[in-house]
């Protein structure tokens, strides 16, 4: 097997990189998304043979895209970048969005009771497993930041009573979240979503539980410990926070030869999909930030391969778009997502990226750290609880 047998040159300039039995995966993705290859399957099945006709050796491109604009915002990660790095790849872009996401609009790992529910049962899993582990009560505040198009601060507020408060820095999703409140019933006093920087969040008033669902990595490494004591500062003394991160996995160094891929699949992400998420990091990289700010982190679950799954049901809701997607937005576009949603499934199912739920607490004398017992923990332990229910024998 060898990589001319899934492509068909169309750029005889390009042709030299596909003679032999493997290629490089980063001039794959580059001269795909550019018209100079076509490829004669489809793109999820081709990628399943990719260790049999890829290497992942960094090319010009990678260093090129590092030193001139990924190092740059980096260092950076002022307001005005972000602002113009997240509503450049967000705003007037919802009917992209939701050719993948389907109706829930929700950019976020869901989580899985079995392997036969569906995108949007898995959303709500997720969401309602959420409060459970937050341990939400009618009438408390919560404060979503990163909240996307709102879809998490309705269903709080609908199903579980809270006085929820969405932000997020696009004002398309500000907008769409502002009517689903409506659509969900929810009166405007109970819920509502601020368009700013997180950096803009008001001061003078703490919440009863806050969550950050894969808004953190666009925090940046720079910020990211300042946006921890944020948090911890806008949170009540007896409350929970709730963060959902993904990560990549841990290395010695940049240059270590095995599992480039990952770098390589994360530089593809960064330069065209996740602009500035520069904090996907290993697990230890946030949970000594989180620390080191005053948190107590009480519970740790692993949901990578619920993120994989996630995203295979993107990329089939992506595939029978196409059409739709070709005639707004181009082949370009089609072929740049379909890399990213295709590639992240198996980078998920091999444990190169991953997601974590983390929920937390202030780490004072006087918590009430019996809080946690006979509660909500892990989604796991959710299982075992229905397993026992109905009868069937858990195993210890």
């Amino acid at each position: 097997m060898k990589i001319s047998d899934f492509i068909e040159v169309k750029d005889p300039k390009a042709g030299a990189r596909y003679r032999k039995t493997k290629a490089q995966a980063g001039h794959f993705v580059q001269d795909y998304i550019n018209g100079k290859i076509d490829i004669n399957m489809d793109l999820f099945e081709m990628l399943g043979h990719k260790d049999e006709i890829f290497n992942y050796d960094y090319v010009w491109h990678h260093y090129k895209f590092f030193f001139s604009r990924m190092i740059p915002e980096v260092v950076s990660h002022s307001q005005k970048q972000d602002e113009r790095i997240v509503r450049s790849h967000y705003d007037n872009k919802n009917d992209l969005f939701n050719w993948f996401l389907g109706p829930r609009m929700i950019y976020t790992s869901c989580y899985f009771y079995d392997q036969n529910e569906t995108l949007e049962e898995a959303q709500d899993n997720k969401m309602n497993l959420i409060a459970r582990k937050m341990q939400l009560k009618p009438g408390e505040t919560l404060l979503d930041i990163g909240c996307g198009w709102g879809t998490l601060v309705a269903h709080m507020a609908k199903y579980y009573g809270v006085d929820a408060t969405g932000v997020t820095i696009a004002q398309a999703g500000a907008d769409w979240g502002t009517r689903q409140i409506k659509e969900y019933g929810v009166p405007p006093e109970q819920a509502r979503i601020w368009r700013m920087d997180y950096r803009d969040i008001p001061r003078d008033k703490k919440y009863d539980k806050i969550t950050c669902l894969e808004m953190a990595e666009h925090v940046g490494i720079k910020y990211f410990k300042k946006f921890m004591k944020q948090i911890y500062d806008l949170l009540e003394d007896d409350g929970l926070f709730y963060m959902q991160i993904a990560g990549l996995r841990e290395r010695k160094h940049l240059f270590q030869k095995k599992n480039r891929e990952d770098l390589v699949w994360g530089l593809f992400m960064n330069e065209y999909i996740f602009s500035g998420a520069d904090a996907s990091m290993p697990l230890n990289w946030d949970l000594q930030r989180i620390e080191k700010v005053g948190f107590e982190v009480h519970s740790v679950e692993n949901i990578g391969i619920h993120y994989g799954k996630t995203i295979h049901y993107w990329y089939d809701n992506w595939m029978r778009n196409k059409e739709k997607v070709l005639e707004k937005y181009g082949e370009r576009t089609f072929r740049i997502y379909a890399v990213f949603l295709a590639w992240s499934v198996y980078i998920a199912r091999q444990g190169g990226s991953t997601a974590y739920q983390i929920v937390c607490r202030k780490n004072i004398n006087t918590a009430d750290r019996n809080r946690f017992i006979g509660t909500t923990n892990l989604g796991e332990t959710e299982t075992k609880k229905e397993m026992k229910k109905n009868g069937a024998v858990v195993a210890a």
